[in-house]
């Protein structure tokens, strides 16, 4: 009957699809209309939604899926036509309203090619909150989206986990701890998160703040004894966005107070998301028990960006401003600039501003001018032997082991790890690095690469251990 055709079809649908898919975007969906045509030889079913993202992601991700089911259950063939609901419609349907999300995001989530776009970072607007009641945009910066978030290997998994919980928040990944170096774009994927929320749902309680700031709040109403205040700020909040938790280290007062607000939230299901610049367990001065809850979501970290990424972020961001760049400028630039977005975006800057100056076009002859102070200080500092003296100090062997041709673990890791950076930071051929460790071949040393980048991935204390020696290298 077409009646219950729909119910028929979500009820198909739900043993088909992953659960956690089905109760974020299919289950809260409000009944469609059914309409047979004239001569019964199909139907078309009406669909509406509560806004454009959440049509978008219907639309691309699951109407084919959809039509296919209700044809199979109606006998015949169906048209799924996805439409805008009235917006006092769109706000009474039944069920949880989840967040909707364009396009890209449900491709990020399914795998599919994701849009090149600039990765605009930096702090948060400036526009304070309430102390008692935070506004709604909480101190978001609008321009932090995920829309203006170039993906790429580096954040794939700490991007991934956000969607996740721009789709759902209060139920998977809480909390979630992203972690990495600084500008690599941590603010900006919380802060974009927070965004979409926001979106879907204006009256959203949201809170955006550095660490720094909470500890300053605690301190003010310690000192007032407003401590109702306080907890109305911090305890009472849909999504709790707070950057830069290393900064609580050693502050005992302000550790018990996030733990009070932690708490509160999560047994209301509100969502919390932290960065820091190291994994929870590699905190220090920090509380047990707050590492430990830090540790009970999901962690994961941003890298520092791949060569394709780079090229992407140097090619949108120049567009941007009015400026495009050569493709093969961009490399030449994203070659020599490894270190993170923000030093990227200032490589960028300074091409562009000797491009004017000067009134030439950019190539590579000038980029290499404009960045000559650079380029200098990375080609006097990271060299195959320094790196290769920096990791054998850090792992206490002699520098000879590096190129000698012992092979017990204890100097075959360390050399492992140590030909990863030579390739990445370096502007050494695989030829090259591996007549310096000792004469080795060639796939000696892509093996060693591609299997410390791959345990980078899944080991967190390994992935903190390079983080240090990239660190150092970098002086």
């Amino acid at each position: 009957m077409a009646a219950d055709l729909w119910q028929r079809g979500c009820e198909k649908l739900a043993a088909e699809l992953p659960e956690q898919q089905f109760n974020t975007w299919i289950r809260p969906l409000p009944a469609a209309d059914v309409i047979n045509d004239d001569d019964g030889g199909s139907a078309v079913v009406t669909l509406r939604v509560p806004n454009r993202f959440k049509l978008d992601w219907i639309r691309n991700q699951y109407a084919g899926r959809i039509e296919t089911v209700l044809s199979e259950l109606a006998g015949k063939p169906v048209r799924l036509d996805i439409t805008l609901a009235p917006r006092e419609a769109a706000s009474g349907g039944p069920g949880p309203r989840p967040v909707a999300a364009p396009q890209h995001i449900a491709q990020a989530l399914t795998g599919g090619p994701a849009p090149t776009a600039n990765a605009a970072h930096g702090a948060a607007a400036a526009r304070p909150a309430a102390a008692a009641s935070p506004s709604p945009r909480g101190r978001l910066n609008p321009l932090l989206t995920f829309d203006t978030l170039v993906p790429g290997r580096a954040n794939q998994m700490a991007r991934t986990a956000a969607l996740h919980v721009a789709g759902a928040p209060g139920q998977m990944y809480n909390p979630l701890f992203i972690y990495g170096g600084v500008g690599l774009g941590k603010t900006h994927l919380i802060h974009a998160v927070g965004n979409a929320l926001l979106a879907d749902k204006p009256d959203a309680r949201i809170l955006y703040l550095h660490a720094e700031q909470f500890i300053t709040d605690v301190v003010r109403n310690y000192q007032r004894k407003t401590f109702d205040e306080l907890k109305a700020k911090y305890h009472n909040l849909d999504l709790l966005l707070i950057d830069d938790v290393q900064f609580f280290a050693g502050k005992e007062r302000t550790q018990e107070e996030f733990f009070n607000a932690f708490e509160a939230l999560l047994a209301k299901k509100a969502h919390i998301i932290m960065t820091s610049d190291t994994y929870p367990k590699g905190l220090v001065d920090i509380d047990e028990r707050l590492t430990s809850r830090f540790d009970a979501g999901l962690t994961v970290a941003i890298e520092p960006p791949e060569l394709e990424m780079r090229v992407a972020i140097l090619m949108r961001k120049a567009e941007q401003e009015g400026s495009p760049m050569p493709e093969d400028v961009a490399f030449f630039v994203a070659k020599n600039v490894r270190a993170n977005v923000r030093e990227l975006e200032g490589a960028l800057r300074k091409i562009l501003a000797y491009s004017r100056f000067s009134q030439k076009e950019i190539n590579i002859g000038l980029a290499r001018e404009a960045l000559k102070d650079l380029l200098s200080i990375q080609n006097r500092q990271i060299g195959v032997e320094n790196i290769q003296k920096t990791v054998a100090d850090f792992y206490k062997i002699k520098v000879a082991d590096m190129y000698s041709k012992k092979r017990p673990a204890s100097i075959a890791r360390p050399r492992q790890i140590a030909m990863y950076p030579a390739k990445e930071m370096t502007q050494k051929s695989l030829p090259e690095i591996g007549e310096l460790f000792g004469g080795r071949d060639h796939t000696t040393v892509l093996h060693a690469v591609r299997k410390i980048a791959g345990e980078r991935q899944k080991n967190s204390e390994l992935n903190q251990q390079l983080h240090v020696l990239e660190q150092t290298l970098k002086g």
